[in-house]
């Protein structure tokens, strides 16, 4: 009898060790999050089919920057952009102006916010709870501003870690990287094949999860982050063959407590930069 007690005493030791305590799921392997910035055309016309095939979530991160006014033939309407919430999907904010977050131009945060939330307001989109940031330019002061404005995950890339012309990145990791200063595993590049994207999703395991960053597909105004269309088919379809879960950047809520926070969020940041340079 004592044994008995013993064994299920053991088993409940070993259900919280690999079981969330708060309602939580657990993080399985190979969870990935799909990201896409900038708010190009080929979004609709390219991605949408394709996540809607193989039943994937994404987020989508909007700005009216670049020729985004003027030029709908590389870039979304806020007709489509309605209709990729309505399909799902997630809308990001990736500020009005697709404005850096350097030092000199947090002021202006919040009203570059706000405009792309009054935008989604406008048109049947709830206030976005996932933000990118432009040009995966990071400053400490701008975690609390985000905070402030009520996001809840917030992606970079996966510099400083890496070089950014590399496109490489770490996975995410839970309770180490603060959820306002999100790594991107991988960035995609015009160069990137198979390969690549094989290196960013393999860290999805051990309670990491693999955030990807996409931008056009294709990408004409932007070449530098261009991934081309048969590139990008392939990659969807590598992931639904593989059996990825493959979520938006809200999902992680699933997971994670956003509201739990690293008292360093810098930490990790420079454990890593150590480690690569081992």
């Amino acid at each position: 009898m004592h044994i008995k007690s013993a064994l299920c005493a053991a088993v409940i030791v070993c259900l919280s060790i690999i079981s969330p305590v708060d309602g939580r799921e657990a993080i399985p392997n190979k969870v990935v999050v799909l990201t896409f910035d900038d708010s190009k055309a080929s979004h609709y016309t390219v991605v949408r089919p394709l996540l809607k095939k193989y039943g994937f979530g994404a987020t989508f991160f909007i700005t009216e920057g670049f020729t985004f006014q003027t030029n709908k033939e590389d870039y979304l309407t806020w007709e489509q952009i309605a209709e990729l919430h309505r399909d799902g999907f997630e809308i990001g904010n990736h500020t009005r102006d697709h404005m850096a977050l350097e030092k000199g131009n947090l002021p202006r945060l919040r009203e570059q916010v706000e405009a792309i939330n009054a935008q989604c307001a406008a048109h049947g989109i709830p206030v976005p709870v996932s933000f990118a940031y432009p040009g995966n330019t990071i400053d400490p002061d701008a975690i609390q501003m985000l905070a402030q404005l009520g996001f809840r995950f917030a992606r970079r890339g996966g510099a400083p870690e890496y070089p950014y012309e590399e496109g490489n990145g770490f996975a995410y990791e839970p309770g180490r990287d603060h959820p306002l200063l999100l790594p991107s595993a991988g960035d995609a590049r015009p160069f990137w094949t198979l390969e690549n994207l094989k290196r960013a999703t393999s860290q999805a395991t051990n309670r990491k999860i693999a955030i990807l960053q996409f931008h056009g597909t294709p990408d004409a105004e932007h070449p530098w982050v261009n991934t081309p269309r048969e590139r990008f088919e392939e990659y969807m379809k590598y992931l639904h063959d593989e059996n990825f879960k493959v979520i938006a950047l809200r999902d992680l809520a699933r997971y994670v407590d956003w509201r739990q926070r690293p008292d360093d969020p810098w930490r990790i940041i420079e454990q890593r930069k150590n480690q690569l340079r081992k």
